[in-house]
């Protein structure tokens, strides 16, 4: 069984946007308040994070999540790595901090948190982590269960999505291959990200989600990575089709296993 905490449902300004007037980010529905998109994910009393975004700190306290094992991340953009720094808890309590990226990602993230990744003349009380590079072609294992990466479009930029077991965490899609949704086909539970209704150059629409979830029809599936401009999440909830959902912050869901097979 997989146990998963949305952290964050929200695009890369959050709800509400500083500043805005916007009535959805005037809502003072708890559901209307969205942080920086991340999840975790929990089997065999092991605790993963997907992306750490700007949020992170402010996520761990909200969900009293004390230890984590692992970060893997989707892509290097500020919303998804931003809160990297804020693993200094975690650190000082239990070590080096293992993190699964592409290669990519992981130099991005060099660059930006040199510091983190510096073997000499560490400055201390700066966190460490034990880096670990992950393709798009080559299934891993963590906690004895395998990880398939699925590989998505975010406009020109590819982006990490994953499997485990029969659920799917996809964000900051706005085109996926053929070969790639083979490897979804089965799914207990998918996530997949849709900004707004109206079409974008790099995120899915509402509607466009909806049809690759038609498509690949999991028994239950969730909208993440949300804009203001969505909508109301109430109103925009009770005009979704039966079986899908938008996430928001703090929900907490079960997926349950079940064998799968794909073709690559």
């Amino acid at each position: 069984m997989l146990e998963i905490i949305f952290l964050g449902t929200g695009t890369s300004q959050g709800i509400p946007v500083i500043g805005s007037k916007h009535p959805v980010c005037l809502s003072q529905n708890k559901k209307d308040k969205r942080l920086r998109v991340s999840i975790s994910i929990s089997w065999k009393n092991k605790t993963y994070i997907i992306d750490c975004g700007p949020d992170f700190r402010q996520q761990m306290l909200n969900n009293s999540i004390s230890k984590i094992d692992g970060i893997l991340f989707t892509h290097e953009h500020a919303d998804h790595s931003a809160g990297l720094d804020d693993i200094r808890p975690f650190f000082f309590k239990y070590g080096n901090i293992p993190i699964y990226a592409h290669k990519r990602v992981l130099k991005a993230l060099k660059k930006r948190f040199n510091y983190i990744f510096d073997k000499k003349n560490k400055y201390p009380g700066v966190p460490s982590v034990d880096s670990n590079k992950i393709d798009f072609d080559f299934p891993f294992f963590l906690n004895n269960e395998k990880i398939t990466p699925i590989k998505v479009l975010h406009n020109k930029l590819s982006v990490m999505g994953y499997r485990i077991r029969d659920f799917a965490y996809l964000t900051d899609v706005k085109t996926i291959s053929e070969k790639e949704l083979k490897k979804l086909k089965n799914l207990d539970v998918l996530v997949i990200n849709a900004l707004k209704k109206e079409s974008h150059i790099s995120h899915l629409s509402l509607d466009e989600a909806i049809e690759i979830i038609k498509k690949l029809n999991p028994n239950r599936s969730y909208i993440t990575h949300i804009s203001h401009l969505m909508g109301f999440h109430d109103e925009i909830e009770k005009s979704l089709p039966t079986g899908i959902n938008l996430a928001y912050d703090n929900l907490k869901i079960v997926s349950r296993w079940q064998p799968f097979y794909y073709v690559i």
